[in-house]
């Protein structure tokens, strides 16, 4: 297969891996020929280029600032997306056939642009579905129901999924509410279509180095948070348990990433005085690899408001490296049922704070973390490999 993907995310090599990057390395390795065409930060790059990254050609083309910035710069960089994307795919790849489109959501203002590449190529599109917007937006009232902008991007979504040729959801939470709330959409284009990712397998331990490095008790045990720090995460609930567990000398709290909302973290930290927290900016990929691997217990958290079933990649990320996961979500996510099937740690309502607090004291002290990480090992490798994506990519367009 001649794949174009159409990517809003995709970090260079040295710049981390995601589960789009494994896709298209797994595409690759699969025999299939591979283009990928992403929308790049400007403060990342000045010009747009095609260069071989990963053993394919990686178009990377200048759109604006999406992530880290405000709700305003972001839907400015959305709605410019598709303008400067068309431009970009005609000059460096009008010239090349392709069989089929691989293309995400968020954003779903790409339709258009989708679209015309549809037409351009002649041939058809897979939607891999990873958020449900604008609801989510509406669910933590960023914007309103009855508002102009809802109305507009609600009409964009409705686009979407009219292009895309199949819709793949992560999850049957996923699917179910797409149908539900689309009943106008064919229930047979929409299928599950998980999230995967590449494994590795130097997962253990040797010696505590990055603990060590930012003075992290040894005998701790060290509860990671990775990744954005932005609303939907509600970091409202993390303050709460930094705040009530800063007496507690066996735990210990790591945030490693960036958003709108990591302040509120800061601000707790020294506002409160607390010792057994660190709150880390961003750290090179191996160093973070090293720092998951010194860490006992994965986090997750979603603010509780939500009505759409968000399931966070970041999950796999925990059962990889044999890490027992603490969830605190809203209702609607099958997260949970994840976490029940796999047996790879525990589920609160994000809602209920003080229980999120009392699993986070019970999973310190308790002696079955070893087992539920290795359970969600176990369970990743049976279940969440990339091998099931490619099956299901090819079962459409092979």
């Amino acid at each position: 297969m001649r794949v174009l993907y159409i990517a809003t995310s995709f970090p260079e090599p040295d710049k981390g891996a995601t589960i789009y990057t494994d896709l298209a390395e797994a595409l690759n390795e699969a025999g299939h020929e591979i283009t990928v065409a992403v929308s790049e930060q400007a403060r990342n790059k000045q010009h747009t280029e095609m260069k071989k990254e990963r053993g394919f050609d990686v178009l990377r083309i200048v759109t604006g600032n999406y992530y880290d910035v405000s709700f305003i710069e972001k839907g400015i960089t959305t709605l410019k997306i598709p303008i400067l994307m068309k431009k970009g795919i005609t000059k460096f790849l009008g010239d090349r056939e392709f069989d089929f489109i691989l293309f995400e959501a968020p954003p779903v203002t790409n339709a258009g642009l989708v679209a015309w590449a549809k037409k351009k190529f002649h041939c058809p599109a897979y939607l891999m579905l990873k958020d449900i917007f604008p609801q989510n937006a509406v669910d933590l009232e960023i914007i309103k129901s009855n508002g102009l902008l809802y109305r507009y991007f609600a009409a964009k979504e409705r686009m979407l999924y009219r292009t895309a040729d199949i819709i793949g959801c992560m999850s049957v939470a996923n699917k179910n509410y797409i149908i539900e709330h689309n009943v106008w959409l064919d229930k047979g284009k929409v299928e599950i279509f998980p999230n995967t990712k590449k494994l590795t397998n130097n997962i253990k331990d040797s010696g505590f180095p990055m603990r060590e490095r930012y003075g992290i008790p040894h005998e701790a045990c060290v509860f990671l948070f990775g990744g954005n720090m932005g609303r939907p995460q509600y970091i409202k609930l993390l303050c709460k348990a930094v705040e009530e567990c800063k007496n507690d000398e066996e735990i210990y709290f790591l945030f490693i990433g960036r958003g709108t909302d990591r302040h509120k973290l800061e601000q707790t930290i020294r506002k409160e005085k607390v010792k057994n927290a660190l709150l880390i900016e961003n750290l090179p990929r191996d160093e973070y690899e090293q720092i998951t691997k010194e860490c006992n217990v994965g986090l997750i958290v979603l603010d509780p408001r939500f009505t759409i079933p968000n399931y966070p990649s970041r999950i796999l990320s925990y059962m990889e490296y044999s890490k027992p996961v603490l969830a605190a979500t809203d209702k609607i996510t099958d997260l949970r049922d994840l976490i029940e099937e796999s047996n790879c740690g525990e589920w609160v309502w994000s809602g209920d704070a003080d229980s999120f607090v009392s699993k986070i004291k019970a999973m310190a002290i308790s002696k079955e973390l070893s087992i539920k990480g290795s359970d969600g090992r176990k369970f990743i490798e049976s279940n969440l490999n990339l091998q099931r994506s490619i099956d299901i990519l090819e079962k459409h367009f092979n």
